[in-house]
């Protein structure tokens, strides 16, 4: 199939500059696959189309302040965008200006120094922070939550772009289908019965990444670090054994469950996961999903196809800038069945 497939027309003014409030405000678009039927409720309504026979799953990566500015030691600007922990203080990076930071160079953010050890064939630099303290610990110091390029203002409170059930840091964006959740509705959903259960999928550089072959055969797809530990695992088992429906909250989920599903029974375990899921695809554990509106020629949207199909997704969409709905992080949600 062709990149070019995956595309639409957005009108400028309909991608979300700023979240809702409160969050459940947001708008749900509900598709039916099996009968076409298209519904236009607000989120807090997504409780309506659960019961006690489902399972929903959500991805608890919080997003750290990962973009870094700071000066060389010869006093050029640069700035850094972390990318994956390789441990002992040492990261994985985008720098910018990328030209200017070779092997040895020497930067200082907010008093805390680094020195590039390696530049990789992607561009990437490998970065070592010369601290005692363990970078995670002193990053809301130094830096900042990455805002997405289309988003202009960033916003006052950091935890607007952190899901409510955030817990374990590594992302560099946020999980945004997740954004619409208050505690309340998660408690609302278990006390009608939904079992939850949760994983972990850190964000990678991949998200600002677009598709530029004209093939998405071709498209090199990034790793992402994904967990799972043995309760929740065990919780999904017994879902899949019990025939319950399984509701992923975002792609982010969507591609753990089923990296982890093609390995056999799914079991505690981690590692990085490289899947590209696109039309024509057949899911093997997810049986309904709840995500944003996504941009054009993007995996995210390609993967959203591979579960509905493009003609059934791109007509949603057309409806959506129609009914004027809100598109990409902020925006407004969509629940497939």
């Amino acid at each position: 199939m062709r990149t070019s497939d995956f595309d639409y027309t957005l009108p400028k003014e309909l991608i979300a500059q700023t979240p809702m409030e409160p969050r459940d405000a947001a708008r749900l678009m509900v598709i039916n696959r099996k009968t076409g039927q298209i519904e236009d409720r607000m989120f807090h309504d997504l409780i309506d189309f659960f019961t006690s026979d489902d399972m929903l799953i959500l991805n608890e990566s919080r997003v750290i302040p990962a973009r870094l500015y700071g000066r060389k030691s010869t006093g050029g600007k640069v700035e850094i965008l972390l990318l994956n922990d390789l441990g002992n203080n040492v990261w994985r990076t985008f720098a910018r200006p990328g030209k200017r930071i070779k092997r040895g160079t020497e930067m200082y953010f907010n008093g805390v120094r680094a020195v590039c050890k390696e530049v990789q064939e992607d561009s990437s630099r490998i970065v070592e922070f010369l601290i005692n303290d363990d970078l995670l610990e002193i990053l809301p110091s130094i830096g900042t939550i990455p805002i997405p390029p289309y988003i202009k203002n960033i916003p006052s409170d950091p935890e607007e772009y952190q899901t409510v059930y955030s817990r374990i840091p590594g992302s560099v964006a946020a999980p945004t289908a997740g954004l619409h959740f208050t505690g309340e509705m998660l408690d609302d959903l278990e006390k009608k019965g939904v079992r939850i259960a949760r994983i972990t999928l850190h964000v990678g550089e991949g998200t600002f990444k677009p598709v530029k072959t004209e093939k998405i055969e071709d498209h090199e797809m990034h790793s992402e670090f994904y967990s799972i530990n043995e309760e929740n695992a065990r919780k999904i088992r017994e879902a899949i054994k019990e025939n319950k429906r399984i509701t992923a909250v975002g792609t982010t989920t969507t591609r753990v469950l089923e990296t982890l599903v093609r390995q056999g029974e799914i079991k505690a375990c981690s590692g990085w996961t490289d899947i590209f899921i696109y039309p024509p695809y057949e899911f093997k554990c997810v049986d309904a999903l709840i995500t944003n509106f996504h941009l054009p020629k993007s995996t995210l949207l390609m993967l959203v196809c591979a579960f509905a199909s493009k003609e059934m997704v791109l007509k949603a969409y057309s409806r959506a800038i129609e009914k004027r709905y809100r598109f990409f992080s902020f925006g407004d949600a969509c629940l497939f069945l």
